[in-house]
């Protein structure tokens, strides 16, 4: 706990969270920040010096104790004595293990030298938009000394490792006047001798850098607006977005799928839009975190937000298919015989003029990280332009980041990837009983989640306790209003997904309800309602899914939760029971449709679902309670006597075999049914 933690300790954390708390210092996960301070060896009994530092991988604004990394400060700085030189340096990673103290936290970054060797109490190094734009533009050690002075250091471009640690320190060595420096194609670092100096030279460094650049810059860094890039109003901007949107995450998809992001701020709508943007682009971002996030450049669509939609999915097939080639011939011109393999060839980042920026990565966390940071890019190639011109870091340098051995071992080190991890799943009727705990199963297993409900608190709700508050940053569900009678609530509710996620992998039709009467009494209206909503509306479902999974390229999983009663004949049930014999036999035609597309259609026919359950909550219950001549509380019961296993069957006993039809077992099974009724041999099928 923070409380148990060394005062150095909780000040440096209290520090960490307040710079990190704010996007114009850094990004996500980016930079770290450190303390020196005297301990007791519980060993000797004596004291020693030791130093905290954000270990590798962690995030400056949430930063807990767990994430800081320990080490013995003697142990470490008697590491320049070793040090074989720079060809060598990454052989340094693996010798701060021997300079832990105790277990010693989180691993170790590759900055780690950087904050041991600088002869300083307190040292942040950070990513801010404003200190990296000095550091990516042409002149940015002439643009550093106009100003800072003499008061903050300029070190060239060096790829961070112990030979940038030692440069720094010589730095703070040979300018003691100096609070920091701005690292060439990088970022800031600044120190203090209490954490409090740190953190005031730190936010003297980024505020004077931005106000250097709003004063000293030119009025339009990207230049005029390119006549017809302008962006288009908000709705039908976003509806160009939800069409485009599975095209383009089929490409971003081709070596392995992805879940996706969008974004349609200001700040990438006016960079789209600018007769610059296109050359920019092209040089790439230039802070490592943010290359190894938007890979070295983003595909950029060149074609007018007006253009027909056929022609801009055409035009993203061929500069897709020319953005492979290119990357290929990149990892080919630096690649060395030790080099990891080619991890894809498929942008992370693609801009669409007038439209916004979509963003790939393994999860929606991923996906959304990697739009901010190209976010920050483009911040930094705005103040880059403003007053000099982006110049990022050699091409070859960016590879030798990308391609890194260490980050490769850092890839290697993450956990195996859940079942379900960069699927999209919709499930309708989510707001409760058997969808809502399908929406958690699928959450489990790693999938991202459009709950979908025809009461929007419902899906409120089941969202939130899913992931969190339902706002659009939401990484794990969001929560849309659905009847499923109605094609356009429908076609809406997939627009939702493709903007959230990028698509949709995985559908569940659950959404039903039922009236339980004899022949005589049941109505013709209460017949089509039955029929509307369940036989109508899972085929609407299903209809819209199709379309999108077509698109995406990428299969599929479409799974109706049918019932016993579709293959079964009880008494006092034939709206109910004729609709889902008309599911059913959806599965079966769309199993036989969609099969060439990759999409495989299944069923799950459950029984006698009470507690939990929406529809017997609505009235279902007491209507077959009546007709069994029992009490309601005892239906559940019933139900499970009448079985073979007696046992009963509860919502998440439902959700299981969904996930066992899309979990990744069953590949090749298509057109199938599960039971999941404890057993009703009236129901078997043959």
């Amino acid at each position: 706990m923070d409380s148990a933690l060394h005062p150095e300790a909780a000040a440096l954390l209290a520090r960490s969270r307040r710079l990190g708390a704010d996007p114009r210092n850094t990004n996500y996960a980016g930079g770290n920040t450190s303390a020196k301070g005297t301990a007791t060896d519980p060993v000797t009994g004596t004291g020693v010096e030791l130093m905290w530092v954000k270990g590798s991988g962690g995030d400056l604004g949430t930063l807990t104790g767990d994430g800081l990394a320990v080490l013995r400060l003697d142990r470490l700085r008697a590491l320049v004595d070793v040090y074989p030189g720079v060809e060598r340096e990454d052989e340094m990673a693996a010798a701060f293990d021997y300079c832990l103290h105790g277990k010693g936290g989180a691993a170790p970054s590759i900055d780690t030298a950087m904050h041991g060797l600088v002869d300083a109490a307190h040292v942040d190094h950070l990513h801010p938009d404003s200190g990296i734009a000095l550091a990516c533009a042409a002149d940015g050690e002439k643009l550093t000394a106009e100003c800072f002075g003499d008061t903050v250091v300029w070190v060239p471009w060096r790829r961070p490792g112990f030979q940038l640690g030692l440069d720094i320190a010589a730095v703070r060595a040979a300018h003691p006047q100096a609070i920091g420096c701005v690292l060439g194609g990088h970022g800031i670092t600044a120190w203090g001798d209490t954490a409090e100096e740190a953190e005031r030279h730190s936010l003297h460094i980024i505020r004077t850098a931005e106000a250097f650049l709003a004063e000293q810059g030119k009025a339009e860094p990207f230049g005029p607006v390119i006549e017809g890039y302008e962006p288009l109003p908000e709705a039908e901007r976003r509806e160009r977005a939800a069409a485009l949107a599975p095209h383009v995450r089929a490409i971003a998809s081709q070596d392995r799928p992805h879940v996706g992001h969008f974004d349609d701020s200001d700040v990438v709508l006016d960079f789209v839009s600018r007769t610059e943007h296109p050359r920019l682009a092209a040089l790439g971002t230039s802070c490592p975190d943010h290359f190894l996030r938007t890979k070295v450049r983003p595909l950029v669509l060149d074609v007018p937000p007006t253009a027909p939609l056929e022609e801009a999915v055409a035009r993203l097939k061929e500069l897709h298919a020319a953005y492979r080639e290119e990357y290929a011939a990149y990892y080919r011109r630096h690649a060395q015989p030790d080099s990891p393999a080619m991890r894809g060839a498929d942008p992370a980042i693609v801009l669409v003029p007038g439209v916004g920026m979509f963003s790939y990565g393994r999860d929606k966390q991923t996906a959304r990280v990697a739009g901010e940071f190209y976010l920050n890019a483009i911040n930094v190639m705005r103040g880059a332009e403003a007053v000099s011109t982006y110049a990022p870091i050699e091409e070859s340098e960016k590879f030798r980041i990308e391609y890194w051995a260490l980050e490769e071992a850092k890839l290697r080190r993450m956990p195996k990837p859940k079942p379900l991890a960069t699927r999209v799943a919709l499930v309708t009727g989510a707001g409760s009983g058997i969808g809502r705990a399908i929406a958690h199963r699928l959450v489990a297993e790693g999938a991202c989640v459009v709950v979908a409900d025809l009461n929007a608190e419902n899906a409120a709700a089941v969202a939130e306790e899913l992931g969190g508050p339902t706002a659009t940053r939401n990484d794990v569900a969001v929560a849309v209003t659905a009847d499923v009678t109605s094609e356009e609530q429908i076609a809406e509710a997939f627009r939702a997904a493709a903007l959230a996620f990028g698509g949709v992998d995985l559908v569940v039709n659950n959404a039903g309800i039922s009236l339980s009467k004899p022949l005589l009494e049941t109505t013709a209206k209460d017949w089509d309602l039955q029929h509307d909503i369940m036989a109508r509306g899972s085929f609407l479902v299903s209809r819209e899914a199709a379309r999108l999974m077509i698109a995406q390229g990428l299969g599929g999983d479409i799974v109706y939760i049918t019932s016993k009663n579709a293959v079964f004949a009880g008494p006092n049930n034939i709206a109910y029971s004729a609709t889902k014999a008309d599911q059913a036999h959806q599965v079966r035609l769309l199993a036989a449709e969609l099969g060439e597309h990759g999409i495989r259609v299944n069923g799950v026919n459950p029984d006698g679902v009470v507690r939990g359950s929406g529809i017997f909550a609505a009235g279902w219950g007491a209507q077959r309670a009546a007709t069994y001549g029992i009490e309601e509380d005892k239906l559940g019961e019933f139900y499970a006597q009448r079985t073979l296993l007696k046992r009963e069957v509860l919502p998440e006993h439902v959700a299981n075999a969904v996930f066992a039809l899309t979990g990744g077992d069953l590949t090749h099974t298509t057109g199938l049914h599960i039971p999941v009724d404890a057993g009703v041999a009236a129901a078997f099928l043959r």
